[in-house]
């Protein structure tokens, strides 16, 4: 009979192995020393640091007296079970054993009965509902129309992306937002620019292009003549004014933008919800916070402008009006804000947006505050810092699209030198461009997303290493084991695997522990808004596998009940990585 655990609130052993192992733990715990709660004793309980189980701190519990002792009075009282086979008390603190053979049953019946056999029908190993019945909007991405999909702009939107999936893998229901900077002054640069340089035909084959294109031309115009600026700020106040022959061509430049851009969003396995931007905000959104600010005793005139003096706050001065009584991208911001919670009456918004403007979304929020807004303090900015040195590798200006088709072309040629496998891949083109886009995104989310980055080409295409092309490698290795013995299926299902014949491989049992960890992971990527855990994980999963290979065989082992065991660990292991990766927004490849 199976040993039956105390239940703790908030816990959920069907659906994150380790936690019956930690409710075992805290049982022991709470018998020696009944002065600790059970849910007290589960909250202190450690994973697999220093290389033990389980660890508990004695001291952290504050029971005065001497910890070694209180230590020493569980190691007298504790009775093995299911789940737990020793302790050890080491002066204050606790060591605690699993039974190997319960880890690999618990973990990978868990994995494969929530990938394969959920009630859904869908692989959710790893997600849970700490979020279930709230709301959260993000807003990421966000470039400007009319000038290139800029690499500073891609951060933003891998980041975001990724945000998207573990929100929603924590039961939030999610509305992506893309704010696009689709209003300002620089569109009657455009406009007029556009007068002198644009061409319908070019318009219609890459608008973004052509009016970058026309945006430098018309800028090197206003250095040589300060009245073209003059110009396309009269052309903007036109625009704002709602004057319909100044706002024809800017519509069919926002659209035929957009168009272009959910391309390039696609490529990189992004897709949005809504498509806003600095000109869908109302005139209305606009004025009202500003006559609130007015009656508030808080605006002040500076030649002309008005501004928020934010100075106690150690947040300087910001402006909310210019001179010639124009919007400025703060006023725009506030009143979004506005609008936005009155459409989703979210629990939770949340700005991915880089470092640089952490002063800028910091006196927004602060306005907002000063406002009285009741859920201004529901507002979040997720910064990041700058990616350095990044062109292509010949040195020229640098766009996304180029970027992705020099990445696509040098795993292209790569894969090309392994005729056989080549032969193998139905389609080398895109498989090519999911290992490049694979080696942008890791690269960029290996280190926490505070720290600036340099660019490094021959790193991130690598296939050793903690890159991109590593992990799909491990991916596509993992898939192919199934291939590659089709005398061993179909596996019986998993309550029928032969777990003690993998209890004594070590590495079988270090996979599967760390395959239990993945459920907490998610959590704390949440939590913290930080990919890099994520792909940590995954790091050190691959290696993991890549020093099992010769370890645990599977073609080629005589016994076959160890051998269907191994191929249902590696399946596991697969399907446990296939879904981190999904996670960071990558798609997982069966072949390269």
């Amino acid at each position: 009979m199976a040993t039956a655990l105390p239940k703790i609130p908030n816990t959920d052993p069907e659906r994150y192995p380790l936690d019956a192992f930690r409710i075992s733990v805290a049982a022991s715990v709470h018998k020696g020393l009944p002065a600790i709660p059970l849910d007290k004793a589960y909250e202190g309980v450690d994973i697999n640091r220093k290389g033990v189980d389980f660890s508990i701190a004695i001291p952290r519990f504050k029971l005065g007296g001497k910890p070694d002792v209180w230590a020493k009075k569980v190691e007298e009282s504790f009775v093995a079970d299911d789940y737990i086979e020793s302790v050890k008390a080491e002066g204050a603190f606790l060591t605690f054993t699993a039974r190997t053979q319960s880890v690999l049953k618990n973990v990978l019946t868990t994995i494969d009965h929530l990938s394969h056999h959920s009630p859904t029908g869908e692989a959710v190993y790893g997600v849970n509902d700490s979020g279930k019945g709230k709301k959260v909007v993000i807003e990421y991405s966000s470039p400007n129309i009319a000038k290139q999909f800029h690499v500073g702009h891609l951060r933003s939107t891998i980041i975001g992306a990724f945000l998207t999936n573990v929100y929603k893998a924590c039961g939030w229901e999610v509305t992506s937002m893309n704010y696009l900077g689709d209003w300002g002054k620089q569109f009657g640069l455009i406009a007029i620019g556009y007068e002198r340089y644009g061409s319908e035909e070019e318009l219609e084959k890459d608008a973004i292009k052509h009016l970058y294109t026309v945006y430098v031309k018309i800028n090197a115009d206003a250095e040589k003549d300060p009245k073209v600026h003059d110009d396309a700020r009269a052309y903007f106040a036109r625009m704002e004014q709602g004057d319909e022959s100044a706002l024809v061509m800017w519509r069919k430049w926002r659209e035929l933008s957009i168009e272009k851009y959910k391309e390039e969003y696609a490529r990189l396995n992004v897709h949005f919800d809504v498509y806003s931007g600095e000109s869908q905000v109302g005139q209305e959104s606009q004025s009202e916070p500003l006559k609130m600010l007015e009656e508030m005793g808080l605006i002040k005139d500076s030649e002309g402008a008005k501004l928020v003096d934010l100075e106690e706050y150690k947040l300087g001065k910001a402006i909310v009006r210019k001179k010639d009584g124009t919007s400025i991208y703060l006023t725009r911001d506030i009143g979004g804000a506005v609008e936005r919670y009155d459409k989703f009456h979210f629990d939770k918004m949340i700005y991915v947006v880089a470092s640089q403007q952490d002063l800028h979304l910091a006196q927004f929020f602060k306005v907002l505050t000063l406002l009285k807004y009741p859920w201004a303090p529901t507002l979040e900015h997720v910064n990041f810092g700058m990616v350095q040195g990044m062109s292509t590798r010949k040195g020229t200006a640098v766009f996304l699209d180029e970027i992705i088709q020099e990445a696509s072309r040098v795993m292209h040629e790569q894969m090309q030198s392994n005729e056989e496998k080549y032969a193998l891949i139905e389609e080398p083109e895109m498989t090519a461009r999911e290992i490049g886009i694979t080696a942008i995104k890791i690269q960029d989310m290996s280190a926490k997303r505070i720290n600036n980055y340099t660019f490094n080409w021959s790193r991130m295409l690598s296939f050793e290493g903690d890159t991109g092309p590593y992990l799909q490698y491990a991916h596509v290795r993992l898939a192919s084991v199934e291939r590659k013995n089709p005398s061993l299926l179909p596996l019986p299902p998993a309550s029928e695997i032969s777990y003690s014949a993998l209890a004594t491989d070590i590495k079988a049992r270090e996979i599967a522990f760390w395959l239990a960890t993945y459920p907490d992971v998610v959590r704390v990527a949440q939590e913290r808004h930080e990919p890099s855990g994520v792909v940590t994980f995954c790091m050190k999963l691959a290696h993991m596998i890549a020093s099992a290979w010769e370890v645990l065989i599977v073609k080629g082992e005589a016994d076959q009940e160890k051998a269907r065991a191994r191929l249902f660990l590696f399946i596991c292991a697969r399907d446990v990585l296939g879904a981190a990766l999904r996670l960071l927004s990558i798609t997982p490849l069966e072949r390269m």
